[in-house]
């Protein structure tokens, strides 16, 4: 039987808030356990929460990002249970209207393929505590710290079908609350993490299977391996007679697999009810235009614009646009050079690849998108060549120096241009190569090309790597075709 998987992902972003939704507790991370959590995070008597106006103006702008629907009111709600790390005894969220409506999120996958993934809603709520287990043999450790961090929790439609799917929506995700500034995206600090919901159905049927719930997920890769095992324990317990149950499991990136937890609750075991300490958010039109003229251009619009300003092919858009500081530093990069397909070369391959090497972000390059820029104008207006280039970018990598010019100069990698030169070489280099210039002459004209390749080599070696390239091959052909 073939089988279709169905994925719908419900993603948490802290918002980047420097107090949390109901109290003046600091959302530093990294504090002392137990440190940022007030009376009013603890729920203590005689305290009443008091609504962070920026966590709101933040939810708005990421509906507004993606198109969606703004209800004019939205409502709290208490989610009831007990657990260590709840205090209160239940978390304040958004069950009934939340603040963002029905939206959509354009995913881009490898093959160049687009997808729109629609969004039910999205909600805010607080964050409960953190339980500790590394270093409380046989017991558990609980810090408050988290307790009233500021959520928007994002939940979209089933309409994923597959792992790749799933970890392109999540990175969508990403990109947009980085753009927007509302959150720093950072998943190894539990500042966005998922719950993905999975199940299989026969191929042609509407019906969808039973699903299982993925808890806390925080890697993209995570993300990917989780739905694997996931899709393919179903599918296995399925044809071995047995049923899937609702359920909510953990996985294990040590193990690679996902493991029970507890059977899947419904809404009636949190008996949520209307937070009666918080009135009703009633937005003002005005205040939602007024956030709608503060959006910066988004991932969507920037990756249309490099292709139809740029030139650039979707994907190479695609991958300079995920990021803000990405897209950034290329498009000064570009500035700088004038030529839009070397920056994004430059700045996709060499700077990329030593980026990664090195394990650092874009932020933290050594070479600043100026001084890139500086570089490739040289490669663009043939001062350099390619292969100068890349010497030029590891001196500036090593801060063997502070510009391009200044190493072109140290190091004498000037291009040769000058046709005289050049064509003393390739002269030179032809007379004491008889052997390979009777193979030339002797093989057949659709094979000459390939062995061309052995002169340039050393014209190159002989000019030390400076001698214009595309003028070192159309005189050196224009030489040994002559004499065949």
């Amino acid at each position: 039987m073939q089988w279709e998987t169905v994925i719908g992902l419900e993603v948490h972003v802290q918002l980047a808030t420097r107090s949390k939704i109901f109290s003046g507790s600091s959302t530093t991370y990294g504090a002392e356990p137990n440190t940022q959590a007030n009376a009013v995070d603890l729920g203590l008597p005689g305290v009443l929460p008091v609504l962070n106006e920026q966590a709101v103006a933040m939810a708005l702008k990421f509906g507004l990002g993606i198109h969606a629907e703004i209800p004019e009111v939205s409502v709290f709600d208490r989610k009831n249970y007990f657990y260590a790390d709840l205090p209160k005894g239940y978390q304040t969220s958004q069950m009934y209207h939340p603040i963002v409506g029905p939206g959509e999120v354009e995913i881009c996958l490898d093959d160049g393929t687009s997808k729109a993934i629609r969004v039910h809603h999205a909600h805010l709520e607080e964050d409960a505590g953190k339980s500790l287990h590394e270093d409380f043999h046989g017991m558990t450790g609980i810090d408050l710290n988290r307790a009233g961090t500021p959520l928007l929790e994002i939940v979209s439609e089933p309409d994923m079908r597959s792992a790749k799917e799933a970890a392109a929506y999540l990175k969508a995700i990403h990109s947009i609350v980085t753009y927007l500034g509302i959150s720093d995206g950072n998943m190894a600090e539990g500042s966005m993490r998922c719950d993905v919901n999975v199940s299989v159905r026969p191929k042609g049927q509407e019906a969808f299977g039973t699903r299982a719930e993925v808890k806390n997920v925080n890697s993209f890769r995570f993300v990917e391996r989780a739905i694997a095992f996931e899709v393919e324990r179903q599918i296995e317990l399925i044809e071995d007679g047995g049923k899937v149950v609702q359920e909510t499991r953990l996985y294990d990136p040590d193990a690679d697999e996902t493991r029970s937890m507890r059977t899947k609750e419904e809404a009636n075991d949190y008996r949520y009810f209307p937070c009666p300490d918080l009135l009703p958010v009633v937005l003002d039109c005005a205040y939602v235009d007024h956030l709608r003229e503060t959006l910066p251009e988004l991932p969507a619009d920037k990756r249309a614009r490099f292709q139809n300003d740029f030139g650039l092919s979707a994907y190479d858009a695609g991958v300079l646009s995920a990021s803000r500081e990405m897209a950034e530093y290329f498009e000064r990069t570009k500035e700088v050079c004038g030529d839009a397909k070397q920056a994004a070369n430059w700045v996709q391959g060499e700077l990329a690849g030593a980026l990664n090497r090195d394990g650092l972000d874009i932020s933290d390059s050594p070479i600043s998108a100026d001084t890139l820029g500086a570089l490739v104008a040289r490669v663009v207006d043939d001062t350099i060549n390619g292969k100068a280039a890349k010497q030029v970018f590891q001196a500036l990598w090593n801060s063997e120096g502070t510009s391009a010019d200044e190493i072109i100069e140290a190091k004498g990698l000037k291009q040769v241009t000058d046709t005289g030169a050049i064509e003393a070489m390739v002269d030179r280099v032809i007379a004491d190569s008889p052997a390979q210039v009777a193979q030339y002459r002797d093989a057949e004209p659709d094979k000459r090309g390939k062995m061309i390749g052995y002169f340039v080599g050393q014209v190159m070696k002989a000019s030390r790597g400076t001698a214009n390239p595309p003028q070192v091959n159309a005189l050196l052909k224009d030489k040994l075709d002559a004499m065949c």
